[in-house]
């Protein structure tokens, strides 16, 4: 396979104040809910057997801003967003743009695609927490005014949630279009309640010197620095959205969104916040409403709500983009993938992938209770991912050619803040923290079993497909005739002879006069162009293989390929309308006496397989031009 290597990131073709507004919604609605929770978490954890000091309010606050800052303004919009993959972002781009899933086993190249995979795994985990304690920390408004309602809060939530996943095979395109200016709304309410409490008390703004964190950090014991820590760390959950949604705006619309916009509404909140605390320490149970004027607690509750809403709409349509990506680059089985907009590559609905996320979802909603209890499962995942993203970035940047000693200086410091976070939050590990971490060890290991048997299948065909040198005989010695027409035969390899046609010569003893053997390939590149997507090689008269290459951000459709071949020239002659397509249907057979995996991941994988969408579904190919050719296979 050819491997088509990283350039600069192409510029967005939106316009830069549009994507820019875009991004607002899309990048920041996780991040932007969180005062919603992370400073609250925070104050509860340095008040713990204790009361809430002076010290601790402004330590606490000059941590989070700090974690903004190095994190998310440093780490991720200055350093890691230059690792694209002509213009994409997120882990499965990156370990595309490392050539990671051709690594032999027990190379370094394949340990880093278990790294890899594990962390896109993470992202599921991130994917059910992030709706459940959005909108649950927005409900929890209701117990600042009205106590009673205490208990209507996880079933409202739960209902809200409900709808969001019923709506997701609609489509995110009408809400799509209000997410920027609902968010924008948001970021400057948030601002304005933030610069409300900062009047009020003005001292708060000395927080603004590290000093504040670093000095509070280290005057308490370990196990409560830590709880600190893994609380704040609240603060900067979301930022990850940066990289994975850059090829959705461009790098520079994210930067502006986040300079200009975000980081100052989101520091402007927390100070009013702290300054809030500082006045009334007692404010501790819910210092984000509370910093509201009584008047504006049921506005701003609804406003919470629309807002954690979108948070959510946007990490479900992630996972819905990132399970695209691992299907197109084989790390999971062939799923029903919806388009929801004819004119909107990317807005995609995936079912199966929308109701276990429901599942997962309504489930952490249900088993918690609170935004206080998520928040114990919330950042383990995060923390971890954005470390194996410090380290995905520092293996590109070596690849680039940077100096090792300038990657590892930078990207290390980086990374040793990142595993501080993750074990500050593994201390949340038996409260909650164990529920993404099993989450994503269910999937990553999945992806492995399915990449592994996907390999061990094509090492049985292997040994069963036919040389192009046996065709060549086959189709002039061994057929009886030619019938009139064209058939396209499927293949899994761009050499050598397809199943199905081995299969259909043996049982018929013919061949069509024109026959296509049609390979699709899958490049480690976001899109290929058109002018490169069809190579056409001529073996005999007659006889031609095609080869489709798609991006992996791209839908692969065969008949789209072969229009486009046709339109180029390299097909002429043949009517769309009169192919018959040939493809093989497999069946896995186990076999614990042939070299592979354990037979129970073989089970599993032979599941996976039988429940995959079917080829000629998944490639676009008209149904009624369709014959199956069975086969069993034993791996």
């Amino acid at each position: 396979m050819t491997v088509i290597h990283a350039r600069a990131s192409k510029p967005s073709g939106a316009l830069p104040a549009a994507a820019t507004l875009g991004a607002l919604g899309v990048v920041y609605g996780d991040i932007g809910t969180s005062p919603l929770y992370a400073l609250k978490e925070a104050a509860k954890a340095a008040a713990r057997g204790g009361e809430l000091t002076q010290d601790a309010i402004l330590g606490i606050v000059s941590l989070i801003l700090w974690a903004l800052i190095l994190i998310i303004s440093l780490k991720y919009a200055l350093l890691i967003l230059r690792a694209d993959n002509r213009g994409e972002g997120g882990i499965v781009a990156m370990l595309a743009l490392l050539s990671a899933r051709h690594a032999e086993p027990g190379t370094w190249r394949a340990k880093l695609l278990i790294v890899g995979l594990i962390g896109a795994a993470l992202l599921y985990g991130d994917g059910a927490i992030t709706p459940a304690i959005s909108v649950l920390s927005a409900m929890e408004g209701l117990k600042v005014d009205a106590p009673a309602l205490h208990h209507a809060v996880v079933p409202i939530t739960v209902v809200i949630l409900i709808g969001v996943f019923l709506l997701q095979k609609k489509g995110a395109g009408f809400i799509g279009q209000i997410f920027g200016p609902v968010m924008l709304g948001w970021f400057v309410v948030i601002a304005l309640l933030g610069i409300y409490g900062i009047v009020r008390s003005p001292g708060v703004l000395v927080a603004l010197s590290p000093h504040y964190a670093f000095n509070f950090l280290i005057h308490q014991n370990f196990h409560v620095s830590f709880a600190i820590l893994g609380a704040a760390f609240l603060a900067v959950t979301g930022g990850e959205a940066m990289y994975a949604d850059m090829g959705h705006f461009g790098r520079l619309p994210i930067r502006l969104a986040w300079f200009c916009v975000a980081l100052p509404a989101l520091v402007l909140n927390y100070f009013g916040q702290a300054a809030l605390l500082l006045i009334e320490p007692s404010a501790i149970g819910n210092p984000f409403y509370q910093l509201a004027p009584n008047w504006a607690h049921y506005p701003l509750i609804a406003f919470a709500t629309l807002a954690a809403v979108i948070a959510s709409q946007a990490i479900i349509s992630g996972v819905f983009s990132l399970t695209q990506q691992a299907i197109q680059l084989g790390f999971l089985p062939r799923m029903h993938i919806a388009h929801t907009a004819s004119h909107e590559i990317g807005q995609i609905y995936v079912p199966l992938v929308n109701w276990l996320l429901a599942a997962a979802t309504l489930g952490a909603v249900i088993g918690f209770g609170s935004s206080e209890a998520l928040a114990g499962a919330y950042g383990i995942a995060v923390s971890l991912l954005m470390a194996i993203t410090t380290l995905l970035a520092a293996l590109v940047a070596l690849k680039w050619g940077y100096p090792p000693v300038i990657v590892i200086a930078v990207n290390g410091f980086f990374f040793i803040i990142d595993c501080i976070f993750f074990a500050a939050n593994s201390t949340k590990l038996l409260e909650g923290g164990w529920f993404p971490l099993v989450l994503a060890a269910i999937i990553a290991s999945l992806m492995l079993t399915w990449r592994s048997g996907v390999k061990l299948v094509e090492r049985a065909r292997a040994d069963l497909r036919q040389p192009e040198e046996e065709l060549v005989e086959t189709a002039v010695g061994t057929c009886r005739a030619r019938l009139p027409g064209i058939a396209a035969f499927l293949a899994s390899a761009p050499n050598g002879v397809p199943l199905a046609l081995t299969q259909f010569i043996k049982h018929n003893r013919v061949l069509h006069e024109r026959v296509l053997l049609v390979t699709v390939v899958i490049e480690e590149s976001p899109r290929i162009d058109d002018e490169d997507r069809v190579e056409v090689t001529d073996l005999i008269e007659g006889i031609s293989r095609v080869i489709l290459r798609f991006g992996f951000m791209q839908y692969p459709t065969i008949a789209g390929g072969l229009q486009l071949a046709r339109e180029q020239g390299k097909l002429p002659g043949i009517n769309l309308a009169e192919i018959t397509y040939y493809i093989g249907r497999e069946t896995i057979i186990p076999n614990d006496e042939i070299a592979g995996m354990a037979v129970w991941r073989e089970t599993v994988f032979a599941f996976m397989q039988r429940n995959a969408e079917r080829s000629a579904v998944f490639f676009g190919v008209p149904t009624k031009q369709v014959v199956e050719y069975g086969t069993e296979i034993e791996i």
